[in-house]
């Protein structure tokens, strides 16, 4: 379930990323998508790819990784995002929810920490 009004766009710096084309309130879900769960040693194989940089830790104790599909691989990340991701592990699936109020033609971000306000650097941001 994805709602009719996003949009995928081109964001400035970034390459792709996810739009609305409407004004969103606070805590609405606009995704969700299966997701393909893993063990997490397949993990070294999969970080030796692409894939790498759209892989998320997966279970109650984050000893399983997954693929989300949909669009939640295209979601960019931002410290301060407009929206949260959440996992439920019964049904394999993932969801975006809006953090707060979103105006219509900005671009929806998650943080990829977890919380949509976390300020712990991100891998790409501590590549030197």
């Amino acid at each position: 379930m994805r709602k009719p009004y996003l949009h995928i766009a081109i964001s400035p710096g970034k390459g792709r990323g996810i739009f609305t084309n409407k004004y969103i309130s606070s805590a609405t879900i606009i995704e969700i998508a299966p997701v393909i769960v893993m063990p997490q040693n397949d993990r070294e194989y999969i970080d030796k790819t692409l894939l790498h940089d759209y892989i998320f830790e997966w279970g109650p104790k984050s000893d399983q990784c997954c693929m989300a599909l949909g669009w939640i691989p295209i979601y960019n990340h931002s410290y301060q995002s407009n929206c949260e991701y959440l996992m439920d592990f019964d049904t394999d699936s993932m969801f975006i929810r809006t953090a707060r109020a979103v105006s219509k033609g900005e671009e929806l971000t998650i943080n990829y920490n977890g919380d949509w306000n976390d300020n712990k650097k991100v891998w790409f941001d501590t590549v030197e």
